[in-house]
Parts: structure tokens; sequence; C-alpha cells
């Protein structure tokens, strides 16, 4: 017998790509049986509606197995969170994290106690949901109707319903197939607000198909609909320029960052008043260089693994090395997204029913989008000794190892971008080992200084001073942080 869940989805997947494959041919196919094996919807019935995790739904860090009450309680939680809230938190656009951090704390095996706490910390100030009854669900099905809603916050209850719709009908894979890859004008569309939001909509899917979660997956694509367009346009304007310019040949990410550091028009085009420092500082007085760099990172079918590998290493890279001695080792918010979204790539590479070209297209926006943060931030000094030669606050008791760190990340109150930052540095870790060991240039984090990052994320974190610096680059974000003590640094 096949579960009702799983038809459905073995349907949706049947019916994608130019090469349409018989029901039975792709549930007999051997990296179908791999990749269904390793999800858990059949068993967990978690549907676009409804949110249930298993205790084998913990992602690609493994750090301390779940129990069935976590799984429980974490559900219940997330099912709260999906009725209950809005995807922003304010009508500024700022997001609503608890998706993000409950699922990451459950990924590292946190007790019941612990992401408890973390819902109930961030719980206050979100904004009710709320639907719009100017916009019904069958009004999306016009393109037009669809299109008209785009951008506007206030139709995300809209969207979350008609993506549920969608799902319901023809199964998750298909739906961000359809909506996401198909190459028609609403699909580019959708893909490049993906990436909006300093990567929000990106991550929230990335965490949807991760836990194996239709229903967060729905949010993802409602938040993405409502995101603005300013940053697809930008993946797009780069993308055109590459195809017009085709080559198999790629410099790599830490190549290029030199390169951007050391053009001084491009380096320098974001100014500090810039209310948004890529839309309206690098795109305004330097979009041509922008533009000439980016497309110099080249992603194929033939490098896909690789690539993935180094831009994860590379954004981790430019995030944990853009320190400002003497001042206090802290990291730049918006570098961090970079990192914090590097850990679900290798999760996409893996879905069948997405193409190579798909995954390929992926990849390389996220590159495009990487080397645009590093510019926007003043392209800052990339200090490779801040990391070899930091020395962890504590190194008692096991607190300076992986164990330690997370179980201090656990404990951290905040909205969840510190554990999601220690788990994005630990998942670097694994996915650069077998290229560190090939001896590629591009992996420039390395060997001990994994965990010496780890260190200085939960350290960072627990200091004095605002949490996270914003645009490390410029000499303004450092004004209101102490030098570090001599002791810090070999």
């Amino acid at each position: 017998m096949v579960f009702p869940a799983l038809r459905q989805s073995l349907r949706a997947v049947a019916s994608l790509g130019k090469h349409t494959r018989s029901l039975s041919q792709i549930s007999s196919s051997s990296s179908f049986k791999q990749w269904r094996a390793s999800t858990s919807l059949t068993a967990n019935m978690a549907t676009p509606s409804t949110i249930r995790l298993t205790v084998d739904d913990t992602g690609v860090v493994n750090f301390k197995p779940q129990n069935q009450e976590t799984a429980t309680r974490i559900s219940e939680l997330l099912q709260e969170n999906h009725e209950k809230h809005h995807i922003f938190f304010n009508k500024a656009g700022f997001h609503n994290h608890i998706v993000h951090h409950l699922l990451t704390l459950y990924g590292l095996g946190a007790p019941t106690s612990i992401i408890e706490r973390g819902y109930a910390d961030n719980t206050n100030y979100q904004r009710p949901a709320m639907t719009n009854s100017d916009v019904r669900v069958e009004d999306l099905q016009d393109p037009k109707m669809f299109a008209t809603c785009l951008g506007k916050e206030k139709y995300y209850h809209s969207y979350l319903v008609f993506f549920q719709s969608e799902m319901e009908k023809k199964g998750w894979e298909r739906v961000i197939k359809e909506y996401l890859f198909s190459g028609d004008e609403r699909s580019d569309d959708l893909l490049g607000r993906l990436y909006a939001g300093f990567l929000h909509p990106l991550i929230h899917l990335g965490f949807g198909v991760e836990f194996n979660q239709p229903a967060i997956i729905a949010e993802a694509l409602a938040q993405a609909a409502v995101h603005d367009t300013w940053t697809g346009k930008y993946l797009t304007m780069v993308e055109k320029a590459a195809k017009a310019n085709a080559t198999s040949t790629s410099k790599t990410i830490p190549e290029l960052l030199d390169e951007i550091r050391a053009d001084q028009k491009l380096s320098t085009a974001a100014e500090w008043n810039d209310g948004n420092k890529i839309r309206d500082g690098i795109l305004v007085r330097a979009p041509d260089e922008m533009i000439k760099y980016a497309t110099q990172w080249v992603v194929t079918p033939e490098n896909l693994e690789e690539k993935t590998a180094e831009m994860t290493n590379a954004s981790i890279y430019f995030t944990a090395a853009a320190q400002h001695p003497p001042k206090q080792v802290k990291f730049d918010f918006y570098y961090m997204h970079c990192t914090n979204s590097s850990i679900f790539f290798p999760t996409f590479n893996k879905l069948p029913f997405l193409s190579i070209e798909d995954k390929v297209r992926l990849l390389q926006f996220k590159g495009y989008l990487d080397l645009a943060m590093y510019a926007s931030r003043r392209s800052p000094p990339l200090l490779l000794d801040e990391i070899s030669t930091y020395v962890p606050a504590k190194l008692e008791k096991g607190e300076g190892e992986w164990a330690g760190i997370f179980e201090r990340l656990w404990r951290y109150e905040d909205d969840g971008h510190a554990i999601k930052l220690g788990r994005a540095v630990r998942n670097g870790e694994s996915i650069s080992k077998k290229w560190e060991d090939e001896g590629k240039d591009w992996a420039k984090v390395k060997g001990f200084m994994w965990e010496k990052i780890g260190n200085m994320v939960v350290d960072s974190v627990e200091d004095t001073g605002v949490t996270w610096v914003r645009s490390v680059g410029f000499e303004e974000a450092w004004v209101d942080y102490e030098d570090r003590p001599r002791k810090a640094h070999l």
C-alpha cells in the first residue's frame, strides 16, 4: 500500500521535467528511494497546514538525538506560530524568526524546556495573523491578480492559503518546481524575491525542506511573494550579462573578494547614510563594476558540488574574518545571513524533482548576492589571523569544544540568530573537509579554525555591547564597541 501523502508526492514528481516518467518508474528509482528514505513525510503526516516533526526530523547537523516529548511539543509551538502570528513582526518588514530558532534548537538536540523558553521569549512582540477578504484563494489563480498582489505584505495570509491549497492538490514538490523553476515570468519573479530581505525567504524555505514540513514551505513561498523585487532584478541583470559572455571558467569567491576590495570605485560605492547599501549604494554608484565581478563566479553542472562547498566556506570566511582590531570580536549582521543561508544548499542539491539546471541557478544566485553583500559593507579587510590566533574565552569543562559551544548557544537568549550561525559554521566544517583534504586554494577556513570560529560566535554574543555589528567596513559601525583585552589573541 502507498500512503496517500507519498502517492501525492510521487504524482507531483512524476509530472515534472521535460522527460516525464511513469509513477511506478519514479517510485522505484534508486535516487527517489534514497531521498524518500531520508525524509519522514509518510510517517509524520506533516501537511501543508499541519506541522508535525518526528524524532528523525533533526536536520543536517547532528549533536544530540531528540525524543518524542520534544518532537510533540515543538510541533505544537510551531503550529501555534503558524496559525497565530504574521510572518513580519512589524510593518517595517522585520521577520518572525520563531521557525528558524526553534528548528535549530530542535535539530541540535535541545530539550523541551529550552525550546519552550525560546518560544516564550519571542512571542510577545509578534503581530497577529491577519486575513484579507479583498483577495480570495481562487482570485490568486488568475495570473494578473497573482502579480498585482506581489510585494504587498497585507496579502501574506492570502498567499499562504493559496500555496497551501496548491500543495494539497499537487504536492509541495510540484509547487516548488512550478512557482520557482518553471522558467516563465511568474516563477522567475518569485525566485528573485526568494533572495530578498537579506535571504530570509530562502532561509525559511530551507528550514521547511530540511525538516520535512510542507506548511513551512508554504510560509516561505508566501513570504517571498510579499517581498520586493530589487534583489531579483540585480540577480537577473548579472545572469543576463553572464549569458552574454558565457564561459565555464570560474574564479573563486575569495579571489573575487580580493579584487572587489582592490577596486576603489566599487569598494567605496556604499555610503554610511544609504538606506540600503546594496540597492542605494552599490547598484546606484557602481552597478557595472559589481556585475563585472559577479559574472566571473560560474557554477556548472560539473562543478556544482565543489561550488556549493566553496560558497559555504567563503561565506563563513568573510563573515568571521571581517574583524576590526583592537575592537571587540563581533560579527556583521548582514554577512551573518550569507552564512546562515549557506547550510541549506546541500539539501537543495539532493532534491530529485529539481533539475541540475535548477540547482545550478539556485547556487549561482546565492554567489551573486554574497559578492554584492561583501562589497556593500565597504569591503573590509579579511584577517585570517583573527581566526587562527583567537583564544576562546572559556576553555574549562569542554566549553570551548563544539558540544560546549552548542549548549552555551542553547542557553543564549535571543531570536535564534546566534545558534543558527553556530550550526551553519559546523555544517561548513563538514562539507569543506573533502576539499580541504584535496588542498583547494579557496578553502580559506580549515582544520582547527572551524572550532575557533564557533568560539568566536558564542564568545561574541556573550560579550558586552550590541550583539551584531551593522556594516563592518565602516568606521562608524565600531564607534560604540570597546577595545579588546590584550589577552584576547596569542
